[in-house]
Parts: C-alpha cells; structure tokens; sequence
C-alpha cells in the first residue's frame, strides 16, 4: 500500500477523530476509487481500538433514487441512516465521484427534497453529535477538473493533506485572536467593494479536524451588516451545476441583485430557496500553503492561500449570527497576483494585498512560513 494512504489514515483517526478505545467509527464513502483507504481506516481503527464499520454509495445509483423519490420513502431512508448514526462516535466520510455532474441534469425540486428529507437530517445530527471528518480522495475525476494527470494530481493531494496540521494550528492562533478583537472588515478587488461587521463573533480555526484538507479560519458577519459588491473570480459548484463569474450586491445584508454568465436565472432559483439563503452565514480566510488554484472543489477551494470565502445561507452554531437556510454554499474569491490582487482591511488598517498578510502579527500564515 502506498505509505503516504497509511499516513493519511493515521491523521484522520488519531488525529482529527482522536478516536479512544471502544468507541465506534462510521467510514462513509461515496465512490469506489478509494477502497485502499478504506482498508487503511480499519487497520487504523482497529489499532486504535475502535471498532469500524462502513458504508458505500454511488451517485449514478443515487440518482436513480432521485429520479422518482417520494418524501415518505425519503423519510424513511433518513430514519435507517438517522439510527445508524446514533449509534457512532465518531464519522469519517469519503467523497470519490466519478463525476460530480452526475446530479446536474436532474428536476431541481427532486433534488431539493433529496437534501431536505434524506440528506439535512442525518448531517445535522453527524455534526452536532459525532466526532466527524470529511476528505476527498484522489481519482480520475479530480485530476481532470484540476487540469492535470492523476500521478501528477497524487502527488499535490498528499501534499496538500499529509501537511504537519499541529504547526498550521499554532500558526492560525495570531488570525483568531486579530479577528476576535476586529470590528469591521472591508475588502476590496476587481469589481468588489465590500464591508461588514464581526463585532461579537467567535472566529474558529480549521485545522484538520473536521477537514481534509483544512486551512481556514471562519466567523460570520453581523447579519445585516453586509453591504457592497463582490465578484468571485473562479468557478463554483453547487447541487452539480457550475456558476461562473457570479456578482452578488448587498444591502443591509441581504441579496438585492445576483448575476453570473450564462446562468443569472439558475442562481437566483438558488437564491430564492428560502428567506435565508440570500444572506450570509460564513466568512472565511483561507491559508493553506500547498493550494494555489481552483479545482472546481469547493473542500480545496476554499482553503487556498490569499484567498477568502462567504457562505450563502446556514450559519455554523460555532459562530452563530441568527441565518437559517437550507443551504450552506461557500463562495470563493482568490485575492493573489495571479487573480488579480485584492486588499483586507479589519478597522481601516490594511492586513493582507494581494494574497500575503503585511502585518509582523500574521506574517506566520504566509506560505513560506507554513510549508
């Protein structure tokens, strides 16, 4: 077996599960490409004196369920999920789609009622309940969104995820504690000028353990603070469809007027879900060092260094700002040369241009002092 596999297992179970003796681990993964690491976590689980069980599914099977799903019968395949899952502590999911389109042609409103029946109920209580996970893993299919050749895309992804967490934890401390101590943020870029308030929000390091990758820290905006424009300059996936180019105005916090190429019309349906999905739930920084380019994935996207994130909808209960939605979808603007540049201000004092942070206190986030 491939070393760098065995190492990745040992992060996610002793380290970002922590997993104790006894103690019972849920190894979800949807895809077949990545039976290796499945084997992997059940040696590790077992070393660690846990006991694993596991679960595989496949979209292109899953999308025959959609098809034709009823929400009784999609109750009632939550309710099966819901009760295995009050059984775990702990939850490791793996997700290695052949093809992350596979759901984008299907009628929108069966796929809503797939997330709200199904899906939302045995998420919220693996998130709230369990010790939990959630990692990519490498195949065909993300090397060709990345542009590249598996060996080649390998090659990044253990890089990217067998990274010394511990070290990028500390690191992010200095970004926590300037965030909890900030007032309002302004930032600016091509065709973006926006500004906000955290004032009374906990900001959170993401530091491997419920990501894999992980690199961010997050807090939320006051709720009606957000006001402004903002353009996302790559690509964003969202229930299978890809938006491009998408410009969101804001007053007093809401979405007053959203566009994008090609599909303006897709993304406000999106929008209009329900009454909190034109608000924000999350913002974020993003610093890991060995991402540096969108690869339409949202779990690496948004922690690419120089770049931050807003999420459309759900607020996390950890930085609560009061938003409910039934979505939680993470926007993403890099800020680098490559893309353009981009300024941060926290209290009208510039923090980090064009992707690097210019302040002694956050110098320790910048690439060459991660990697």
């Amino acid at each position: 077996m491939d070393p760098r596999i065995e190492k990745l297992a040992d992060i996610l179970v002793n380290y970002s599960c922590n997993l104790q003796n006894g103690e019972k681990v849920l190894i979800d993964c949807y895809g077949f490409s990545c039976l290796s690491l499945i084997k992997a976590l059940i040696r590790e689980v077992y070393k660690a004196k846990g006991l694993p069980f596991f679960s595989i599914k496949e979209n292109s099977i899953i999308r025959e369920i959609i098809k034709n799903c009823s929400a009784e019968q999609l109750k009632f395949m939550s309710y099966i999920e819901l009760e295995e899952m009050k059984g775990m502590d702990a939850y490791i999911g793996i997700r290695a789609h052949d093809n992350v389109n596979e759901l984008a042609d299907l009628d929108r409103q069966k796929v809503n009622d797939y997330l709200k029946h199904y899906s939302e109920p045995v998420t919220d209580y693996r998130v709230d309940k369990t010790k939990w996970v959630i990692l990519r893993y490498p195949n065909n299919s993300m090397a060709q969104l990345a542009g590249t050749s598996l060996e080649d895309f390998e090659n990044f992804y253990f890089n990217v995820c067998n990274l010394d967490y511990k070290k990028m934890s500390s690191a992010m401390d200095a970004l926590v504690d300037t965030l909890n101590n900030t007032d309002k943020i302004k930032i600016l870029g091509k065709e973006t000028d926006l500004s906000f308030s955290i004032k009374g929000m906990p900001s959170i390091k993401c530091d491997g353990k419920n990501n894999i990758p992980d690199g961010e820290v997050f807090t939320s905006p006051v709720k009606n603070s957000v006001n402004g424009n903002i353009y996302f300059n790559i690509p964003q996936i969202y229930q299978c469809i890809t938006f491009e180019n998408i410009t969101l105005h804001f007053k007093n916090g809401k979405v007053v007027k959203a566009s994008c190429t090609g599909k303006t019309e897709e993304l406000n349906k999106l929008l209009d879900i329900d009454d909190g999905a034109r608000f924000i739930g999350e913002f974020a920084i993003g610093v890991n060092p060995y991402i540096k380019k969108p690869m339409k994935d949202g779990l690496f996207d948004e922690k690419i260094n120089g770049s931050v994130h807003f999420a459309l909808g759900k607020s996390y209960l950890e930085a609560d700002n009061g938003n409910r939605s039934s979505i939680h979808w993470d926007l993403i603007l890099i800020q680098t040369q490559e893309f353009d540049g981009g300024e941060i201000y926290f209290d009208n004092r510039l923090v980090r241009k064009d992707g690097l942070f210019v302040i002694d206190k956050l110098k320790c986030l910048n690439p060459e002092n991660l990697i």
